[in-house]
């Protein structure tokens, strides 16, 4: 595609003496038509362009009439580029704005663009973020705050994000993700633990403690005394392995007390285990 800097043009030759200038070239180049004229000046514009101004071969312009192509043609342009990004998936108005610029739009004339494209509802950072909270609601696993971080990120206002999450509620996927992590991780740890780890989980995704808390008590998790103390017994095995190195007796002992209580085990069974351990 041609892209094309509309305000890199020769001077205007000695226009005092001649109002008018003529162009003696017409011709498509791509997506881009390009304008001659009689002073040597070249430049490209859109198809747009040529409607509006009503232009063909050998009709004369003047100096004023001339900026307003040069300005339209950019305008155009830029616009004919945004709806091409657009055209592919909705986009944040940051991110067009970001589009025209990489693209060499004039920087004054973006503003305009981005105007035009809001008034005709080709961007609209609302209905786009209502669309993406929704599609997090239906098959998505974040929360309200990393949604909100990742669309600030975006560009889009935060009180236009507050405006949206406000009406959703996330506790439903809070507790689907909560299954998920449930099945991954149950089993492998004591209950307690379990619980810090799938409320860390949840919090890493935007869940607020209290949304995690509940998702958790939702699926009124019961501990599994025979898995724990085989997970128990397995962990003083690990534990001892690397504090005997180092300790023996009393303090052996208050070693792997401290670790195993760390870990989530109870300390009433932790003591009870060493008991029958050592």
């Amino acid at each position: 595609s041609i892209y094309i800097n509309f305000d890199s043009l020769l001077p205007l030759k000695r226009l005092d003496k001649r109002k008018n200038m003529k162009i003696t070239k017409l011709e498509k180049k791509k997506r881009l038509y390009l304008l001659e004229l009689d002073n040597d000046q070249k430049l490209y514009i859109t198809e747009d362009t040529i409607v509006k101004y009503m232009l063909t071969k050998e009709k004369a312009l003047s100096k004023d009439q001339l900026e307003d192509i040069k300005n339209f043609a950019q305008f155009s342009h830029g616009k004919n580029l945004a709806l091409y990004f657009i055209s592919f998936k909705q986009r944040t108005e940051k991110e067009v704005r970001d589009y025209l610029f990489k693209h060499e739009i004039n920087p004054h004339i973006i503003p305009q663009i981005i105007d035009n494209l809001k008034k005709d509802h080709w961007i609209d950072d609302y209905k786009l973020l209502e669309s993406l909270a929704q599609q997090n609601l239906n098959s998505g696993d974040k929360g309200a705050y990393a949604l909100k971080q990742k669309w600030l990120q975006k560009g889009c206002e935060k009180q236009v994000i507050d405006e949206v999450l406000t009406q959703f509620d996330f506790s439903e996927v809070a507790i689907k993700v909560t299954s998920k992590l449930l099945r991954k991780y149950q089993g492998k740890l004591p209950t307690k633990s379990l619980k810090d780890k799938l409320i860390q989980n949840l919090i890493n995704k935007g869940f607020s403690f209290q949304e995690s808390k509940n998702a958790i008590n939702q699926l009124e998790l019961e501990a599994d005394e025979e898995n724990e103390q085989a997970l128990l017994y397995k962990e003083i095995e690990k534990q001892y392995q690397k504090f005997s190195k180092k300790y023996d007796g009393y303090e052996l002992k208050q070693h792997l007390t401290q670790s195993l209580f760390r870990k989530g085990y109870d300390f009433d069974a932790i003591a009870s285990a060493l008991r029958e351990y050592f």
